[in-house]
């Protein structure tokens, strides 16, 4: 029985429209050379990517992506964004590092070379899904991922927040000086108190 036989006319327009999601926004974080519409391109990339988890029935992914991803991560950066006013135009024909551009052309065909050698040398198989065994314990995934979070792995947890309030708190400070504002430090101590 091959894969395409198993396939849906559901779950194929589902897969279509979560693809075409994913690439609309990718090129648009690509193309566009406003960096808040490329932010928002990324949401339209990251909700495309919880279309395709919702089809895969993996619900709390998609929440996750969407709540934490697309949601506080997203929102992030665009603080930064308009903090450090990114946003302003900027001279592109200087190079801060000599031999970038090439550089980068290099190793991104190389990069492409190496992905295009590995799908042709490569023996991939296709088959059913693979099938696991029975949840243990009562409360499911969920349940044992809240368990491990607020528990074996507590600091980890915390430390992470911490570093984003302090990445935030940092943004909000380079922002200040870049005015160079007398005074700037004190105003801004008042104001995160």
């Amino acid at each position: 029985m091959s894969l395409l036989a198993t396939v849906t006319l559901p779950d194929l327009a589902i897969f279509i429209l979560g693809a075409a999601l994913c690439v609309t926004g990718a090129l648009g974080i690509i193309l566009t050379k406003n960096p808040v519409h490329a932010a928002l391109s990324l949401v339209m990339t990251l909700f495309g990517i919880a279309v395709l988890f919702i089809e895969l029935q993996a619900d709390f992914l998609a929440a996750v992506q969407i709540i934490v991803y697309a949601g506080a991560i997203v929102v992030l950066f665009l603080f930064v964004i308009m903090f450090l006013g990114v946003d302003k135009e900027e001279d592109l024909s200087i190079e801060p590092i000599v031999a970038q551009r090439p550089l980068a052309a290099i190793l991104v065909t190389a990069l492409m070379a190496s992905i295009v050698a590995l799908g042709f040398i490569g023996h991939f198989e296709v088959g059913p899904p693979s099938q696991t065994a029975a949840l243990t314990g009562g409360g499911g995934n969920v349940a044992d991922l809240g368990k491990a979070v607020f528990t074996t792995y507590l600091f980890a947890f915390e430390a992470t927040a911490g570093l984003l309030v302090i990445a935030v708190i940092g943004a909000v400070v380079l922002a200040r000086r870049s005015g160079d504002d007398e005074g700037s430090d004190a105003m801004l101590m008042e104001e995160l108190s």
